[in-house]
Formats: C-alpha cells, sequence, structure tokens
C-alpha cells in the first residue's frame, strides 16, 4: 500500500475504540453483517430507465447473499421487457453483489437493483422481522391466484375526461356515469382468470362470461360508455 511522504512522517497514535458495526433486522434476527454471505431476505427494488420511459420492479429472494429466485415486473417500454427476460436468467444463483455489478441490458433494471441492493444492505427488507424469511416461490405471491401483475392504467384530457382502462381487477370493458356524466363504477374482465378456465377446458365464450365482473354503482349507471371508442 503507497502512504504519502507527509504521513510517513507523522507519529503512530493507537486506535482505542474498535465497536461493532450496528446489527440490521434480517429473517427475524439482529445480525452483524460484515460479507455478502451474511445478507438474506426478500424484498424489492423499482428503478426506472433515463428517459423516464419505463419502469421496472424487481423482487428477489436471497439466501445467505444468493439470489435464490428473481421476479421482474416492467412497464411502459416494450424493449425492457425483453431486457427482463434476459435478466432474470442471468441474476439467479448470482450473489448480490454480482447481480449488482452486472450488466441487466435495461437502465430500469440496473436502477431497480440497485435500490434493492440498499433495502437489503440496510436491513430495511419485507421479511426483516419474519423468522427463517420466506420460502423459495415466495415472490409469485404478488402476483395473486393466477399469476399476473397488477396494474393499473388511466388515461385523462380536459376536453373528453377520465377513461378508465385496466385496474386491478381486470381489463376495462364498459364505464358507468350517472346523470352528470360523472364515474360510478365500471365492468371489467379477468384476463388472467380468463386465460385459466380456457386451459382448463371451457370455450373462450364461457370463460369471458366467468370472468366478467363489476365495479362501484354500476348497475345504476344512467349511461354506459366504451372508455376505448366513446
Amino acid at each position: 500500500m503507497k502512504v504519502t511522504n507527509e504521513i510517513q512522517k507523522q507519529m503512530a497514535v493507537r486506535k482505542g475504540v474498535n465497536n461493532k458495526n450496528s446489527p440490521i433486522p434480517q429473517d427475524g434476527e439482529w445480525t452483524h453483517v460484515t460479507q455478502i454471505k451474511d445478507l438474506s431476505g426478500l424484498t424489492h427494488g423499482v428503478g426506472g430507465c433515463a428517459p423516464q420511459q419505463g419502469v421496472t420492479k424487481l423482487t428477489l429472494n436471497i439466501k445467505k447473499g444468493i439470489i435464490e429466485e428473481a421476479l421482474i415486473e416492467t412497464i411502459g417500454c416494450s424493449g425492457m421487457t425483453h431486457s427482463a427476460a434476459i435478466a432474470a436468467e442471468v441474476i439467479v444463483g448470482k450473489t448480490v453483489l454480482e447481480a449488482l455489478n452486472t450488466d441487466l441490458v435495461c437502465d430500469a433494471i440496473n436502477v431497480a437493483m440497485r435500490e434493492l441492493f440498499l433495502q437489503i444492505a440496510y436491513g430495511r427488507s419485507q421479511t426483516a422481522f419474519s423468522k427463517d424469511g420466506l420460502p423459495i416461490g415466495a415472490g409469485l405471491e404478488d402476483l395473486g391466484k393466477y399469476l399476473s401483475s397488477q396494474k393499473g392504467t388511466v388515461f385523462s384530457t380536459t376536453k373528453k375526461g377520465v377513461r378508465y382502462l385496466h385496474t386491478t381487477e381486470g381489463y376495462i370493458t364498459k364505464q358507468a356515469l350517472d346523470k352528470n356524466n360523472e364515474v360510478i363504477g365500471y365492468e371489467f374482465v379477468n384476463v388472467a382468470q380468463m386465460m385459466e378456465l380456457i386451459t382448463s377446458g371451457l370455450t373462450p365464450n364461457e370463460a369471458y362470461e366467468k370472468s366478467k365482473g363489476t365495479y362501484g354503482r354500476f348497475s345504476e349507471a344512467e349511461k354506459i360508455i366504451n372508455p376505448r371508442h366513446k
């Protein structure tokens, strides 16, 4: 190790205090993390790309520093979706530090990885106080019964008002208005549920009807519009 001339001339002063680093909560215990293999937990990171055109949500289940499970959800950019497919294969089996320093193709995924690392390193994981953490596969629970990302898409203009296009319940097919043309509810189709019903043997029409539902005061509507075309 190189030392400057100025330092070489100085007298050595003995170090008297050497406190341990602060412990962080991990999987139900307080641990002193000094190496990557000391890190464990399931948590999330969210990142946007440089032009803020798209966003990635990254969920990792980490055991003793190794990424054992990865869930990558993207929105807003078609290229990001393909990058997610690559990243999902690349990062599983790597240490958190390796993944942090691996080019995950897309800016948004790289930023999500950075933010997730901060969560893990500072003991802010989702499983900080969960004994032994969560089993591999727990990341899928964020997607719900039909294994489909929850998302919302709403569009609005000053001239024509709001259009509900997609909510957690599903794809919006009809928007209900009252006598003042204010939104009071909507009809939706849970597309993920519909596809599961089709693969289980129902016809597309049967599956479509079974996957429909309404929200709000849809039955009280004075007017019903197609939010995409009217």
